[in-house]
């Protein structure tokens, strides 16, 4: 199929695009990556009056660390989110989407946009108690993680806003695991566990319409250190909480099963793992 008429704007700066977008009246499109926009475009599920187009603005794009945290620009592409070594658990949970040609276009930006509950970096987000930037017509504001996402691919970024950076805390400590029927598939369910300012957030994945903080393995993590015990626990935790769905992939009880094996394959790898955080906010594993 092919896309329905739509005007098109290359911006070059961050202003030029909040300008294009706010004249759109809430009916423009943003274009970083694609991998998501394009298809609904091209089965007319989306109908933009006006794409806008952000490839050629620079200054969305790169990686900064500092001490404790990692900023990642927009429209930094998630081939370079696999490539950079100062935060390790991006990197890690990059590796799991898709193939290489969609992470070659991929954006963090766009992945956080776009929302999806079955997605990696919005989890890990969650995981890192990430804080998103976004810029609209009437300046620059800052969005805390647990206040991003509403629904089902819906955040509470405004109409007319852009999505500029995303700054995450660099764990002393993480796990991540998935379970996809094939490599490349979209997760059925995953799990992201990460130690940040001496407290543990474990977030799910595939579950719900949202990512999901589990706040009884949190708790549990918080009190204890030992991988044996725990990683049992916290599954536990996570299966006896989860509320979960059936659908064409996976029965409720099903992904509740799994839910629980991935957060206990997570949390296992996060506490049997020494990894230091250096002053400087790189995070080194032996």
């Amino acid at each position: 199929m092919k896309p329905a008429p739509f005007s098109y704007v290359r911006p070059s700066s961050v202003g030029e695009a909040v300008e294009a977008l706010s004249a759109t009246d809430g009916e423009g499109k943003l274009l970083a990556g694609g991998q998501s926009l394009v298809p609904l475009l091209a089965m007319r599920l989306a109908r933009p009056t006006t794409l806008i187009d952000l490839n050629h603005v620079s200054a969305l794009a790169g990686i900064t660390a500092a001490t404790g945290r990692v900023n990642f620009g927009s429209m930094t592409r998630q081939r370079d989110l696999i490539a950079q070594s100062e935060h390790p658990l991006v990197a890690e949970a990059v590796r799991w989407i898709g193939h290489a040609a969609i992470r070659s276009r991929g954006t963090i930006g766009g992945s956080l946009a776009h929302a999806d509950p079955s997605a990696e970096l919005p989890a890990v987000a969650l995981a890192t108690n990430a804080v998103l930037r976004v810029q609209g017509p009437n300046g620059d504001r800052a969005i805390a993680i647990d206040d991003w996402f509403e629904t089902m691919l819906q955040t509470t970024i405004a109409d007319d806003e852009i999505l500029v950076e995303a700054d995450l805390a660099a764990p002393t400590r993480w796990g991540f695991a998935e379970m996809a029927r094939r490599e490349g598939d979209f997760a059925l369910v995953l799990a992201a566990v990460a130690e940040v300012d001496s407290h543990w957030r474990v977030v799910i994945g595939g579950v719900g319409a949202r990512p999901w903080r589990c706040e009884a393995a949190e708790a549990l993590l918080d009190e204890h250190t030992n991988p044996e015990q725990v990683g049992a626990a916290i599954s536990e935790a996570v299966q006896d909480t989860v509320e979960t769905f059936d659908d064409l992939h996976a029965s409720a009880s099903y992904r509740s099963a799994m839910a629980a094996h991935v957060a206990g394959q997570a949390t296992t790898h996060a506490l049997s793992l020494d990894r230091a955080l250096l002053s400087d906010g790189t995070v080194v594993a032996p």
